[in-house]
C-alpha cells in the first residue's frame, strides 16, 4: 500500500514512462513509507531472480495413467497381505511346517517325564537363587568394606582435630604457668 499517484510496482517493473517515473523518484526520497514498500519489492526481486529456472510441465500425471498403476507383483503382493483369509491361511501353513520338521528332527529318547521337567526346573530355580545370594552378600560385603573404610577415615580425622586442639590448650596453659611463674618470681624479688 502507497500513497504514490502511481503504483510502485510499475516503477519497480520499469512500466512507466520517464515522467511518471520521475515523480515516483520524488516522491520515494520524501515519503519513508513508499520508501520501504520499494525496498521490499526490490528484495522479493533478488530473491526471485535467485531461483532457478524450471521447465513447467507440459501435462499434469492424472491418477488413471499407466504410470501409476502397480507393477504386476507389487499388486500380487498387495494383494495377499491386504486379505486376512490368506495371511492367515500363510501363517498356518507356516507354523504346520514348523511343527513337522522339529517333530521330525527331535533326537531320539528326548522325551523327559514330568518328575524329570519338576528336577531340572528345581536345579535352574536352586542355582539362580544361589547365584543371586551369593552376589547380594558380595555386594552387601563390599559396600559393609566401604562404610567401614570412610567411618575409619572419619575417625582419624577427628581424632587428629582433637589431638591439634589438646596440644592448642596444653600451649595455653604452658604459656599461663610460664605467665604466672614469671610474675610470682618477679613478687619474690620485689618483697626481699
Amino acid at each position: 500500500m502507497s500513497c504514490s499517484p502511481f503504483d510502485l510496482r510499475d516503477y519497480f517493473l520499469q512500466e512507466l514512462d520517464a515522467e511518471q517515473a520521475g515523480q515516483v523518484d520524488r516522491h520515494v526520497k520524501t515519503c519513508a513509507g513508499c520508501r520501504d514498500e520499494l525496498d521490499r519489492l526490490r528484495i522479493t526481486g533478488v530473491a526471485l531472480a535467485s531461483l532457478r529456472d524450471e521447465e513447467i510441465p507440459q501435462r499434469i500425471a492424472f491418477v488413471s495413467d499407466k504410470v501409476f498403476e502397480p507393477s504386476l507383483a507389487r499388486g500380487l503382493w498387495r494383494d495377499f497381505w491386504g486379505s486376512a483369509a490368506r495371511l492367515g491361511f500363510a501363517s498356518a501353513t507356516v507354523l504346520a511346517g514348523a511343527l513337522i520338521f522339529f517333530a521330525s528332527h527331535r533326537p531320539a529318547g528326548a522325551s523327559l517325564s514330568e518328575s524329570e521337567i519338576a528336577q531340572r526346573v528345581q536345579a535352574a530355580v536352586q542355582s539362580a537363587i544361589a547365584q543371586n545370594v551369593a552376589q547380594l552378600e558380595a555386594r552387601q560385603t563390599r559396600q559393609t568394606a566401604e562404610l567401614l573404610a570412610a567411618a575409619e577415615e572419619r575417625y582419624t580425622l577427628q581424632r587428629q582435630a582433637d589431638m591439634r586442639a589438646v596440644d592448642d590448650q596444653i600451649s595455653v596453659i604452658q604459656k599461663r604457668y610460664n605467665v604466672m611463674l614469671m610474675a610470682s618470681n618477679d613478687f619474690v624479688k620485689g618483697t626481699r
